[in-house]
């Protein structure tokens, strides 16, 4: 087992975790920046396709449209710093230092609108806003000299010592490496393996959240998941069908050949995403399928980007998209304050990892992107100080006590424990919830939990310690849904049906 130190670890490289690392760099720190991706792929903002909204002029209106979309829900001190920084951030990262070429129509940036936004304000590259941001801001990182970027690599625990966290211990191909840090900022992204159909690119595992929870760390607000209402799921390869085309005018029709959205809120396909989500659902329900209508727009000019992800997948767009909701943000998670710090000392967290008061009980679509981007620089440069004031003994931290690794054996052993995870969470925790359902779905999870517990005891792999994250992380969310009686934005309650006997 290898030591090294750093002065700010960042683990994960999406768009929060590269705004931390920047600002911690620009601060003059020595940043490790730590990821199970393999370029760009791996990171959830790469597939961010939307785009990523801004104030423009009106910062008190784009805070009502988040408040609203949250069912009132969001802390509106939180809403105030991302309205507030949105048009700087954007313009300083961005567009001077990344040198992003979004979307003009003509002369001018040529802004978008999507669900529950009442205004034009969301920046975008054609369907592909996340990649277009995130290659260029991980080249730049890595070309600074206070910059590593170790990818492939899985933080398994985290390192403390006296009620801090010192780093993480880090693994690579087999090898475990024990990285001590003066701060340590988590920026793992989502929790799209929970679940059998989901936006998120594989091994979103809630890892962050899992750790920081084992470590003490506050968490709130994790029965909120959000489910993306079009995703094409029939496809060789699922993707989804960015929010922006409704936003242009396309429309949703059931397996009759019906509009149906105007019957379920006056937005119709512009309603918050939690009703369009579980609207798409009933309606496929009911009569089998769900097409998004692409007919009133110029989709193959103004989408290049997704046709041809249609003609890639075998859909002919010009029948209508087949969609399906599917997991795709949770809204909760580690909770943070106004720099990313948590509850712990020496710990941050950043972008979906994160709580920070912004979303509430449902998210408001393209600000995604930039709540990661704002926190991400706020909790970068604090960091720095952070860092600076505590310099890492390593000689005085033990470290947590791993066993040898055995990559191979467990693998089998994790795909199917988490292929039941997966089973119980669709089935209980999903767009719909009961009481009964929630308590069903805690007690399969800590039976899970257990096996998976037995297992970690006995041997470390990847696989083995993404799985433990994932029933930690899993058992979060059904216990906060439990513990939640009343329907807000994402959690949703109906009635438990009746019992046979009764009917």
């Amino acid at each position: 087992m290898t030591e090294s130190t750093t002065d700010v670890l960042v683990i994960g490289s999406g768009i929060a975790g590269s705004a931390a690392a920047l600002a911690a760099a620009r601060g003059g720190a020595e940043v490790t920046i730590a990821t199970k991706a393999t370029r760009p792929r791996g990171a959830s903002s790469w597939w961010a396709q939307g785009g990523i909204a801004i104030s423009k002029n009106d910062r008190e209106q784009f805070k009502r449209d988040i408040l609203a979309a949250s069912d009132d829900t969001a802390d509106p001190a939180a809403v105030d710093i991302l309205v507030n920084e949105a048009n700087e951030v954007v313009k300083d990262v961005l567009r001077e230092t990344l040198e992003v070429e979004f979307d003009r129509n003509g002369d001018s940036l040529d802004f978008g609108q999507e669900a529950a936004h009442s205004d034009e304000r969301i920046l975008h590259v054609d369907a592909s806003t996340g990649k277009a941001i995130h290659v260029p801001f991980l080249n730049y990182l890595e070309a600074r000299d206070n910059v590593e970027i170790e990818e492939n690599t899985t933080a398994l625990e985290l390192i403390r010592h006296d009620g801090r966290v010192f780093g993480a211990m880090l693994e690579h191909e087999g090898n475990i490496e024990s990285t001590f840090a003066g701060a340590t900022i988590l920026a793992t992204g989502g929790i799209g393996e929970l679940y059998p159909d989901s936006t998120n690119p594989a091994g979103m595992t809630g890892g962050g959240v899992a750790m920081a929870a084992l470590a003490g760390a506050s968490v709130a607000d994790m029965e909120y998941v959000q489910f993306h209402p079009t995703v094409c799921v029939d496809a060789d390869e699922q993707f989804l069908v960015s929010e922006a085309v409704r936003g242009e005018g396309a429309v949703l029709r059931n397996g009759d050949g019906e509009r149906f959205m105007p019957e379920y809120h006056d937005d119709a396909e512009l309603a918050p995403r939690d009703v369009v989500a579980r609207s798409v659902e009933s309606e496929r329900e009911k009569t089998g399928e769900v097409r998004l209508d692409t007919s009133p727009l110029d989709f193959a000019e103004q989408f290049p980007d997704l046709v041809e992800l249609c003609e890639t997948n075998g859909i002919d767009h010009h029948e209508g998209i087949p969609v399906a909701p599917a997991e795709h943000f949770i809204c909760g998670g580690i909770v943070v304050d106004e720099r990313g710090r948590s509850s712990v000392d020496n710990l941050y967290a950043v972008g979906e990892t994160a709580r920070t008061g912004v979303h509430g009980a449902n998210r408001l679509a393209s600000t995604g992107l930039l709540e990661g981007l704002v926190w991400g620089l706020r909790a970068g440069e604090d960091a720095v100080s952070v860092a600076h004031r505590t310099p890492v003994a390593t000689r005085t931290i033990e470290t947590p006590e791993l066993l040898d690794t055995d990559p191979e054996l467990p693998d089998q052993f994790a795909r199917d424990k988490l292929q039941r995870l997966r089973g119980i969470m669709a089935e209980d925790v999903g767009l719909e919830r009961t009481p009964v359902g929630l308590k069903r779905a805690q007690t399969g999870l800590r039976q899970l939990k257990g096996e998976v517990d037995a297992y970690v005891r006995t041997r470390t792999s990847r696989s083995l310690y993404e799985l433990r994250n994932a029933t930690v992380t899993a058992l979060l969310i059904a216990q906060a849904a439990e513990e939640n009686a009343q329907s807000r934005g994402t959690h949703y309650l109906v009635e438990d049906p009746l019992p046979e006997a009764t009917r």
